[in-house]
């Protein structure tokens, strides 16, 4: 916290330097009423603590008191606490009047002083409407950063969708073209929900489309290198599950690497029903990382879904979770919806609010 101390003696300045230093808080100083207001147009302080007399009048309290009211023009709604040697319940009424948010008489107690800082240091809450506001440019910025376009293939329809329990969530797939007739098709869960999620999200996100040249070479160190890049940069306690897939349009070979995410579930034209396993830990909480590459070949008619926990665990037609067979069955069942129906589909089977983000992304083989 910064605290924008003035007074035009040297020697407050310093014991309040000293004092407050002593707890934490970083100081800027100022020693007339000029410097306050060019101080705080500069760099904003989170509070302000400002003597009312200044050398050109030391007993009236006028230059504070306009000083007080030129900081208010600026709206910047930062807590000021005015001090004075000579004041009176006169002064400390105007000064209130004119936007101090408390007073502190000279000389000051310094346990009463710092009580009186940190009650007004607590951080208020940003009106609802600029919460609201912030939250809808942030879900339009992560709109943008799912796929806009998916490369063609001859032999493999596709599409994906995100349905947020929130206005921004930490599920995230994409569409990598990774060489003519090679596409990436991925989705990753990151741990936690919200804000703190779509950062992280954004992260991983720019780390996999910068490493995607690697992965029709040697798709195991383009994994390491992201585990790696996510671990460095993330707290202990965050990770990402992720499905990596390559599909060759030429071979109907799909290559991919399960990095603790829900098994996809391959459905076959005959109706058998194959998931793909984890090959590898989930990203971001192991130094030793030793991917494994799965192999699969899709035939004409086989339909491979990738979806996220939030699909799974939601509520199924009872009480329980649907569960990795209870989603199956919906899937064979409705066989003509699109992953956004599907999504829709699922989130009205049980009625309350949607709990976790729920993501698709479907693929048929033609």
């Amino acid at each position: 916290m910064r605290i924008l101390v003035a007074d035009d003696q040297p020697d407050v300045l310093l014991a309040l330097r000293f004092l407050l230093k002593a707890e934490g808080f970083t100081i800027q100083t100022a020693d007339h009423p000029a410097a306050i207001l060019s101080s705080v147009r500069q760099s904003p302080p989170d509070l302000v603590l400002m003597d009312l007399n200044y050398t050109r009048d030391t007993t009236s309290g006028e230059e504070g008191l306009n000083t007080l009211a030129q900081l208010q023009q600026l709206d910047l709604r930062i807590p000021v606490i005015v001090m004075t040697a000579w004041g009176s319940v006169e002064l400390a009424v105007e000064a209130m009047r004119r936007g101090a948010t408390d007073f502190v008489m000279k000389p000051w107690d310094n346990d009463k002083l710092l009580s009186t800082l940190r009650r007004h240091l607590v951080v208020a809450p940003q009106p609802a409407s600029r919460v609201a506001h912030d939250l809808d440019l942030a879900r339009q910025v992560q709109a943008q950063l799912l796929p806009q376009r998916r490369p063609p293939l001859k032999t493999l329809e596709y599409d994906g969708h995100c349905r947020q329990a929130g206005a921004v969530g930490g599920d995230y797939f994409d569409f990598l073209e990774l060489a003519p007739g090679r596409v990436g098709l991925l989705l990753a869960d990151i741990s936690g929900k919200g804000i703190a999620a779509a950062l992280l999200m954004s992260n991983l996100q720019a780390a996999l489309r910068s490493l995607a040249w690697q992965a029709t070479r040697n798709l195991p160190l383009l994994l390491r290198t992201l585990n790696l890049q996510f671990l460095e940069s993330t707290p202990p306690e965050r990770f990402a599950t992720l499905f990596f897939s390559d599909y060759d349009d030429a071979t109907r070979v799909l290559r991919y690497a399960n990095c603790g995410h829900n098994p996809p579930l391959l459905m076959r034209a005959s109706g058998e029903l194959e998931w793909l396993k984890a090959t590898a830990p989930v990203i971001g909480l192991l130094d030793v990382f030793l991917p494994e590459v799965g192999e699969t070949r899709l035939s004409p008619g086989d339909r491979l879904i990738i979806y996220s926990d939030g699909v799974t665990d939601a509520r199924g037609p009872g009480a329980d979770d649907l569960g990795d067979q209870g989603f199956a069955d919906i899937v064979r069942l409705n066989p003509a919806l699109s992953p956004e129906q599907l999504t829709a589909h699922i989130a009205a089977l049980a009625p309350g609010d949607q709990f976790d983000d729920m993501t698709l992304v479907m693929a048929l083989s033609v």
